[in-house]
């Protein structure tokens, strides 16, 4: 799934706008009991509360897709009888009306989510009439091409609110204040089936993590059957380690440089792409080769990608990049460099010692002082 097609679903989770026809919950506490169940027709809910619960439920759809927003596939086997996939799709087209299926669901997640304390499991089913689109991007409303039966699921932490001074109207005091049990935005969620290309896709699943590198595999493979990809910080690692391994001794500043300044150009090249951009092992191979990297080092690429990423792993270039900024990092200094301006750093060998030179072009501060000092040439060492 892609950002604007999670934009969409979030824009449902408004009193004008929502479809939603049901919702459940169960409350797990820190022993993994089942203290409260619940299921009941959204729109009998009071205002306030449904305000809430809108809240939680665009959380869960505001990751970035690839880093804590993950499109899963299901394999083959999910999607037999028994499998992950069917039961889900059990579960979406009872419409939450069946209990027996919701226990199940609940012992699910409860025999494979490692949680310390207590949280809320809710669980919403919704049928989405999606309008049709125009060739200019408008929707017409009137112009259904079809309606997306899905079901939202969110775990939420439930935690007691923070001690402190509350004031006290009608003694006109203040007083300490009494701590509820609150419930908080989700840490984890999915969606079922994944909304792609702005259709139901019965084969994938949309999955987020609050934390992106946090995933929790095991209740992943457990409850939705698909396998995870490399989170975005061993995405990171793992480009890094691939640099450091193939350049070897080779390694300096201005071909790591070269290889951050080819990925901008390539983001530059797809930034009207809704999708996020994805690199496989021969893109990688392709940047590496013109940045520099000298045949020989060439000759030994594909070994250190098969063995530090795998060979059919592919990198998405926003988790291997940072590209608000550049960054160079001594033991006593970091400097942070604008990455399309890499072209003001340069090394330099200076009365024999390497150095790194940096242009001075416009106005300069330091502490938020500006200064306007001699700037030493060469001829002053």
């Amino acid at each position: 799934m892609i950002k604007q097609e999670l934009s969409e679903l979030k824009k449902l989770f408004t009193q004008r706008n929502c479809s939603i026809d049901r919702i459940c919950g169960c409350y797990v506490d820190g022993e993994k009991n089942k203290k409260t169940l619940f299921r009941q027709a959204f729109l009998s809910l009071p205002e306030e509360e449904m305000f809430k619960y809108f809240e939680i439920l665009r959380k869960s759809l505001s990751g970035t897709p690839g880093k804590n927003a993950l499109t899963l596939e299901f394999p083959l086997q999910s999607e037999e009888e028994g499998g992950t996939q069917e039961f889900l799709l059990r579960l979406r087209d009872s419409k939450l009306k069946d209990d027996e299926l919701l226990d199940a669901f609940y012992d699910k997640i409860i025999q494979s989510y490692e949680y310390v304390g207590n949280y809320l499991i809710l669980l919403i089913h919704d049928a989405y009439d999606v309008p049709g689109r125009a060739t200019d991007g408008i929707d017409m409303d009137d112009a259904s091409d079809e309606v997306y039966e899905y079901i939202l699921a969110c775990i939420c932490p439930v935690n007691l609110s923070k001690p402190g001074l509350s004031y006290n109207a009608m003694e006109n005091a203040f007083q300490n204040r009494i701590r509820d049990w609150v419930v908080e935005m989700p840490e984890h969620g999915f969606l079922f089936p994944a909304f792609n290309d702005r259709s139901s896709d019965l084969h994938s699943t949309m999955y987020y993590s609050k934390d992106c590198d946090e995933l929790k595999e095991t209740f992943v493979e457990e409850l939705l059957g698909c396998p995870l990809p490399m989170t975005a910080g061993t995405q990171k690692e793992t480009f890094q380690v691939l640099v450091e391994e193939t350049l070897g001794e080779d390694c300096d500043i201005e071909i790591v440089k070269n290889i951050h300044e080819q990925i901008n150009e390539l983001i530059a090249e797809h930034s009207e792409d809704p999708a996020p951009l994805v690199l496989d092992k021969n893109e990688v191979k392709t940047i590496f080769a013109n940045s520099g990297v000298n045949n020989e080092r060439m000759a030994e690429f594909d070994r250190h990608y098969d063995e530090t990423a795998g060979e059919r792993t592919t990198l998405q270039v926003s988790n291997v990049v940072n590209t608000r900024s550049f960054e160079v990092k001594t033991p006593d200094v970091v400097i942070k460099i604008n990455p399309e301006r890499t072209d003001l750093v340069e090394t330099r060998n200076i009365n024999g010692r390497e150095c790194l030179v940096i242009a001075l072009d416009g106005n300069v501060e330091v502490n938020g002082i500006a200064v306007r000092n001699h700037i030493p040439t060469e001829e002053d060492y």
